[in-house]
């Protein structure tokens, strides 16, 4: 229990509580602008006239009769069909967080129990793939993905954004093994497991959070992926950011500014249903030391 001193509220605290206040009205004001901004016309939420305007509506007012209006949602997910991009999201980020996660806990855990000096250098190895850009990465198999006609198609996607994360997967999950003594899987073996069966019975269950947390980090980077999906994807197996940039325009094209809006609060959506799903593991993942490496 607190003490009196303690619950006291002095001038540092004060000042300490207005500043994570106000940043967090900085975080979120985006956020909470677009949201309010994607039940109004154009006019309204890009108004050089009036700021005001994306407050009361006074072109949405006009054009539909009412302050707020659902239009762009309706563009966006009956019209544009969006629905088949977030349909070919989901496809892309189960399967590539299932593979990154399925190799990455073998490969950390061997790293981790490997007493050889190249497990060092293949971390490093590691890490400097995951730094190089991605378009870097896969510019250079445009070619081949040509030739053998697989261009295009969700699972060539798949297949390079596992490549892609899976350094990063390899080094989270390395430090969490790390943490966890050998003396454990040593002790199940001497009980008369494999290595295989102590490694799934013993040392999985103990290393949920880290896993949780590194699947996480995957399904961020297979869910906001721009470059490589936009690269790779045929029109017509478009994921959710290709396609709502594709709703932004060009100079040349007009873009459906709204439609694009309303995508961009619908994404947003799953992330924070997520993230309060799994906040108790993300939190004990981070603590645990995933993130030092």
């Amino acid at each position: 229990m607190a003490t009196k001193a303690q619950s006291r509220m002095t001038p540092l605290k004060l000042f300490s509580y207005a500043f994570v206040a106000v940043w967090l009205i900085i975080a979120a004001f985006p956020f909470f602008w677009t949201f309010w901004g994607s039940f109004k016309v154009q006019a309204d939420f890009l108004s050089k006239a009036d700021w005001m305007n994306a407050l009361t509506g006074t072109n949405t007012i006009e054009q539909t009769g009412s302050a707020f209006t659902g239009a762009g949602y309706y563009g966006a997910w009956v019209l544009e069909d969006f629905w088949f991009n977030f349909r070919n999201t989901g496809i892309v980020v189960f399967f590539t967080v299932v593979i990154s996660l399925t190799f990455g806990t073998l490969g950390g855990y061997a790293l981790a129990r490997s007493g050889f000096r190249y497990a060092f250098w293949i971390l490093m190895a590691a890490l400097v793939f995951r730094a190089m850009p991605h378009i870097t990465l896969v510019s250079g198999y445009l070619l081949p993905f040509f030739e053998w006609n697989v261009w295009g198609i969700l699972p060539t996607t798949i297949i390079v954004l596992v490549a892609i994360n899976q350094p990063f997967t390899l080094w989270m999950l390395h430090s969490f093994f790390k943490n966890i003594p050998k003396d454990m899987d040593e002790s199940a073996m001497v009980d008369g497991c494999t290595r295989f069966q102590a490694f799934w019975h013993v040392i999985v269950p103990v290393m949920w959070p880290g896993v949780i947390t590194t699947g996480l980090f995957s399904f961020l980077l297979a869910y906001n992926d721009f470059a490589v999906t936009a690269m790779l994807l045929s029109e017509e197996n478009e994921t959710i950011i290709p396609a709502i940039n594709s709703f932004m325009g060009t100079t040349q094209v007009e873009g459906k500014i709204m439609y694009a809006v309303a995508a961009v609060v619908s994404t947003t959506a799953p992330l924070f249903v997520l993230i309060l799903f799994f906040q108790r593991q993300i939190v004990s993942g981070l603590t645990a030391g995933a993130v030092k490496g």
